[in-house]
């Protein structure tokens, strides 16, 4: 069974930086495209972030040139770096795992960014 476990979230003044981490385990890493996604409250959830079945990268538009994602392979992480954080960066961040050949999607718990003064 995949499992995914988020670390890194906490508070940051606007402008801060924080990294978060997912680590992968209960199957092979490389065949999983992998994404961070996030969720404020009294919205839906959203893409940040993700590996395209490709190895590209595909980001949301308000994280663009502030936010990278990275995988690395031979540790089963997927990283998050994010820059100038904003207030509305405020969110819940979920890591994602969907199978490249079965599309079965899996979630991390979730780990909670707040960016306030």
């Amino acid at each position: 069974q995949v499992q995914l476990v988020e670390s890194g979230g906490g508070l940051v003044q606007p402008g801060g930086s924080l990294r978060l981490s997912c680590v992968f385990s209960g199957d092979i890493f490389p065949i999983y495209v992998m994404g961070w996604y996030r969720q404020a409250p009294g919205k839906q959830r959203e893409l940040v972030a993700a590996f395209t079945s490709g190895s590209r990268t595909n980001y949301a538009d308000s994280v663009k040139g502030r936010f990278t994602i990275s995988r690395d392979n031979a540790k089963n992480t997927v990283d998050l770096q994010m820059n100038s954080l904003k207030p509305e960066d405020t969110a819940v961040y979920y890591c994602n795992a969907v199978h490249k050949v079965l599309n079965g999607a899996y979630w991390g718990q979730g780990t909670q960014v707040t960016v306030s003064s």
